[in-house]
């Protein structure tokens, strides 16, 4: 069973890119440099929207215990680093942890 934990923020759209290189040079690199047992990808999703931009990250975990490895007993709270929070508007303050109960590949 694999849990899948999403998480969504939103920014301005000047600022964006900004937040999108905050993403890949610190957030991202600061949990796979936590080495978190059972974590095994992360996705990152982007949409413009009218007013501002959506980020939605889906993290994937072997199980919910390897949440609790990187979160701690308080798991559901989000993780936004402090340089994050100075260009988002807004961001979800807990994660959304779904189990995975099915994949399909088409080629």
């Amino acid at each position: 069973m694999a849990i899948k934990r999403v998480w969504h923020g939103w920014t301005t759209k000047e600022n964006a890119d900004s937040y999108q290189k905050i993403l890949n040079n610190i957030v991202l690199p600061g949990i796979e440099a936590k080495n978190i047992p059972g974590y095994r990808k992360i996705e990152v999703l982007r949409i413009e929207l009218v007013t501002e931009v959506e980020f939605v990250t889906i993290m994937t975990f072997e199980s919910l215990q390897n949440v609790i490895d990187f979160r701690g007993p308080d798991f559901q709270k989000s993780y936004v680093p402090d340089a994050a929070r100075n260009v988002l508007k807004r961001w979800d303050q807990e994660a959304t942890h779904y189990e995975l109960i099915e994949t399909r590949t088409y080629a």
